[in-house]
């Protein structure tokens, strides 16, 4: 399986629209903000990334998600929050670089991909909208990304699976790994959501987040989508 390419044109499924617009606003009308909270999320909403988040979320957030535009996006971000706790946090003995998705050979960016995806699913599903009809929906549109049918069955089984914060995150080999995971379901869900926010909590707790790692992550992520 190519897990990453798959996660690349998900996180790219709604970028060329978003650029669209951006390219082709003018002033007053059609600004990037406007696309951000209402008509890109709308856009969003049919595309697989936006059937995980939901129509609601997808008009709510589905430019933040655009935001990252791919994989190696999703690792630098996660970089910087790790990078900063790590200098910050006097506990750290290791200064080493930290190794995430976006600095790692292929094999090994290839295990992190599919830790990310399966976090990516887990937050998704964690407001249970996720029906059998959406399900398929989100099958059509993996089908339309990747004709690889290995693939297509474990997305498949990843989406029936029932959501289950612990197991998403014996996943996680690394602290850089556990952070990239938390990242990617961050943007995945409403934090004004008390399932979803607490689906959250539970899963940095099951990964064994330094609180002020966490808070790193959201800072982070809250920079890049700004």
């Amino acid at each position: 399986m190519n897990t990453r390419s798959l996660m690349d044109k998900l996180l790219q499924s709604g970028q060329q629209f978003l650029d669209n617009q951006s390219n082709g606003s003018k002033s007053g009308d059609n600004k990037i903000g406007q696309f951000l909270t209402g008509a890109g999320g709308g856009a969003l909403a049919g595309t697989a990334v936006g059937l995980l988040l939901g129509n609601k979320k997808a008009r709510k957030m589905g430019g933040s998600v655009l935001k990252y535009g791919g994989v190696a996006a999703l690792g630098a971000v996660a970089f910087k929050a790790y990078q900063s706790w790590q200098q910050n946090n006097q506990q750290t003995a290791s200064q080493a670089i930290p190794q995430t998705i976006d600095r790692l050979p292929a094999p090994e960016a290839e295990l992190h991909s599919q830790a990310i995806l399966q976090a990516m699913i887990g937050a998704a599903k964690a407001d249970g909208h996720i029906n059998d009809q959406e399900r398929l929906l989100i099958d059509q549109q993996v089908a339309q990304i990747t004709d690889d049918p290995e693939l297509q069955h474990w997305i498949d089984s990843e989406l029936k699976k029932p959501v289950n914060p612990a197991e998403i995150a014996k996943l996680a080999s690394t602290q850089e790994m556990a952070a990239e995971m938390y990242l990617a379901s961050l943007i995945m869900i409403d934090e004004d959501s008390f399932m979803e926010k607490a689906y959250l909590d539970e899963l940095a707790r099951q990964l064994k987040l330094d609180g002020s790692l966490k808070a790193e992550i959201h800072q982070a992520k809250n920079n890049a989508v700004a």
